[in-house]
């Protein structure tokens, strides 16, 4: 039976897959820990309240880049060269969605236009995130070598998605809801479309690798192609819509470690 939980088995019990897959995934935290990291440094005067926070998010970000290099070098293993076309944050930026890294590379304070800008495009990433950090630790939250990492993730993740809520709402109420809404609209729609793209390579990669058949390899690019259609469609307003999380002041407090989980 084709399903989630035996695709990604097949994926974490190969080690040339397994490597190709934490290496994705460990150079977009990386890239997050740093882009994040910029921005706490860029904070304009009006948002500086928000600099912990986001040093925060950072952290968290740069940490779960360990961690995926951390489950390679478990198993011996050591990161490979990421491919273009699977890279999702860079590939997110060459689209407009995000500050641009050129912005980010120089000394000038950021706006509160910035801030906006920054914080739609991490809520509509970190539910893309959230999501499939819950469905691995459904799959494999109690999987010997990659459970723990898995929850610990997966709980950083909510917390993010968390604290993008809560930003989102404050700076609405303070009068830049329609700025808001249009930037998330505008990163939800590009989003998917990274999304599909990213999911499309990552597959044919991992089937030349896996030596899947034609007929596997087509069966889930037509699943990613179905998810787009349905997020098209309008399943893109889950990454737009606001609501005061249940999880509050969610970067306000102990962060964990990438010891922790070791």
């Amino acid at each position: 039976m084709l399903s989630a939980k035996s695709v990604f088995q097949e994926i974490f019990d190969n080690d040339e897959s397994f490597r190709l897959f934490c290496s994705i995934a460990a150079s977009g935290e990386a890239q997050g820990g740093w882009e994040n990291a910029r921005i706490a440094a860029l904070v304009p005067a009006a948002e500086r309240d928000l600099a912990p926070k986001i040093a925060r998010h950072g952290a968290d970000e740069a940490k779960h880049g360990r961690l995926f290099n951390a489950l390679m070098s478990k198993r011996g293993l050591g990161p490979v060269e990421v491919p273009p076309e699977t890279d999702y944050t860079m590939l997110l930026e060459k689209h407009g969605i995000g500050l641009a890294h050129e912005k980010l590379r120089g000394d000038r304070p950021l706006t509160v236009h910035d801030i906006v800008t920054y914080l739609a495009h991490s809520r509509v990433t970190e539910q893309r995130a959230a999501e499939q950090m819950r469905l691995l630790r459904r799959n494999f939250g109690a999987h010997p070598d990659v459970g723990r990492v898995v929850r610990m993730i997966s709980d950083d993740e909510d917390n993010h998605l968390a604290y993008c809520h809560e930003e989102l709402l404050r700076l609405a109420r303070a009068g830049h809801g329609r700025a808001v809404q249009r930037t998330l609209r505008e990163c939800a729609l590009a989003e998917i479309r990274v999304h599909r793209d990213v999911g499309l390579a990552v597959t044919a990669r991992m089937g030349r690798i896996l030596r899947w058949p034609r007929a596997k390899t087509a069966l889930l690019a037509a699943g990613i192609h179905a998810l787009y259609a349905y997020e098209r469609a309008g399943g893109w307003r889950r990454m737009v819509s606001l609501r005061t999380p249940e999880r509050r002041d969610a970067l306000g407090g102990h962060a964990t470690t990438a010891s922790d989980a070791a």
